[in-house]
């Protein structure tokens, strides 16, 4: 039997977009074995988790860690987030490929929101995007490592 692909989506807190890729990985592509962290960890975003659960994807009880923290695991892909993780994205040796898939950041969008409603606007299409990306994994890993 082949061993899944293993995937660490890395953005800089943890806090967002990571956590909404690896949710949607772990939901929607169980043949794969995702995980997330960040350069730091800022703890999980409540309207992360909110989106999230408007589309069916349950991530309240994933957590917020560093990079560090993973240490002991191996990965076939490293997917960077932002550019940011990107630019401080170490050295993974083996076999695992780094991948750049930038995406636009809710939270830091979301301050110059006029209301709640406008902001999660922000958190709904950042959402989608990813969800549409990953849906196409892991087919579009290696389409975007050609471009990193």
């Amino acid at each position: 039997m082949q061993e899944s692909v293993r995937i660490l989506f890395l953005c800089t807190g943890n806090s967002c977009r990571s956590q909404m890729a690896e949710g949607f990985a772990r939901a929607l592509r169980p043949e794969l074995t995702a995980f997330s962290a960040g350069v730091v960890a800022r703890g999980l975003d409540p309207l992360a988790v909110e989106v999230m659960a408007e589309a069916g994807v349950d991530i309240s009880g994933q957590t917020s860690k560093r990079l560090e923290e993973l240490s002991e695991e191996t990965f076939d892909y490293v997917v960077t987030l932002c550019g940011h993780a990107k630019e401080h994205c170490p050295f993974f040796p083996g076999r695992t490929r780094r991948v750049h898939k930038g995406f636009d950041d809710p939270p830091e969008l979301a301050r110059s929101a006029a209301d709640r409603a406008e902001t999660m606007q922000v958190y709904r299409r950042v959402r989608d995007e990813i969800r549409d990306w990953v849906m196409g994994l892991p087919g579009n890993l290696d389409d975007e490592a050609g471009q990193a």
